[in-house]
């Protein structure tokens, strides 16, 4: 049977939320889609405990393993364990504070991920996905700009919209990335270039803030409208395969790692926090070594 909060536990839940919230953008520096996605499992739990008749901080291990285990059908590994990062987190933030002792999320197990490797487009095909936004119309060269920075500069889509005018150096591109920390990419020549033809035709738009990209309404382009944008592309240019903005930064560090780049330098490019995270990238490059070996080498067609 499934029981309706009342006014009073729901109006409880949701300040304790907004406490954590705060938390999570002034403390932890977190991202708003980190918060948002935080706070939408921690309302589910808020809801599965109230079925129990329990609140928020008076919730056991056992209960939370309970809500996981409910929704161990439905979620993947990976949304499994950002509920999980979720609960530890929060129960962490409730102990600091002082309102419970200790964390009943402290010793849950988290759920074995499938290590998935990074999807590579060729350097062909990067190279088509450039060169097939129009350079006869102001949106064409906007796009031509955003995907240079994409895969010439191995930015996040969110990094890409992001940017401001006053974020453009002569050779270098001021980058706020996850955390709000803070890197300095280098302008490489194709993307100077780009970057130019954009801002000499951007005022067509009648942007109406300092954004780099902005829509045809002269707002800031969006995430949602570059990865639209980028599928269209790949359809014109024949890539052969579905093409999201992310790909074409983890083509990028491939292509450089496969060109001989050190993987620290790497890691600095993309603004990795943790070296182990720009270290997928040497399995890519594995594989694809092994696969040309496959390919081309006599002793590997002979049976």
């Amino acid at each position: 049977m499934f029981f309706l909060p009342s006014p009073v536990q729901a109006g409880r839940v949701e300040a304790e939320l907004a406490g954590f919230a705060a938390h999570l953008a002034q403390v932890e520096r977190a991202s708003p889609h980190t918060i948002k996605a935080y706070s939408s499992d921690l309302r589910q739990l808020g809801v599965f405990l109230n079925e129990r008749g329990i609140g928020l901080d008076a919730a056991t291990r056992d209960d939370l393993r309970a809500f996981l285990a409910a929704r161990f059908g439905g979620n993947s590994a990976a949304t499994l364990a950002r509920k999980q990062c979720a609960l530890r987190t929060f129960y962490a933030f409730r102990v600091r504070m002082g309102h419970i002792a200790d964390s009943p999320a402290r010793r849950l197990a988290f759920p074995r991920r499938r290590v998935s490797l990074p999807t590579v487009v060729s350097v062909d095909d990067c190279f088509a996905l450039i060169e097939a936004p129009s350079d006869k119309t102001a949106a064409g060269l906007r796009d031509r700009c955003a995907l240079e920075l994409l895969y010439g500069a191995g930015l996040r889509v969110s990094e890409l919209v992001g940017l401001d005018l006053a974020d453009i150096g002569p050779d270098m591109l001021r980058v706020l990335g996850k955390g709000g920390k803070e890197r300095a990419v280098p302008i490489v020549a194709k993307a100077r270039a780009a970057i130019d033809a954009w801002l000499a035709r951007r005022d067509e738009l009648r942007p109406v803030d300092d954004a780099l990209f902005v829509n045809r309404r002269g707002g800031r382009l969006t995430t949602r409208s570059v990865a639209r944008h980028l599928a269209r592309y790949a359809l014109i240019a024949g890539t052969r395969r579905h093409v999201h903005p992310h790909a074409l930064r983890h083509s990028f560090a491939t292509h450089l790692l496969d060109m001989g780049a050190d993987l620290r330098g790497i890691q600095e490019l993309l603004g990795h926090a943790s070296l182990s995270t720009t270290q997928r990238y040497t399995h890519v490059s594995s594989e694809r070594m092994l696969q040309i070996y496959e390919d081309a080498h006599p002793r590997a067609r002979r049976k």
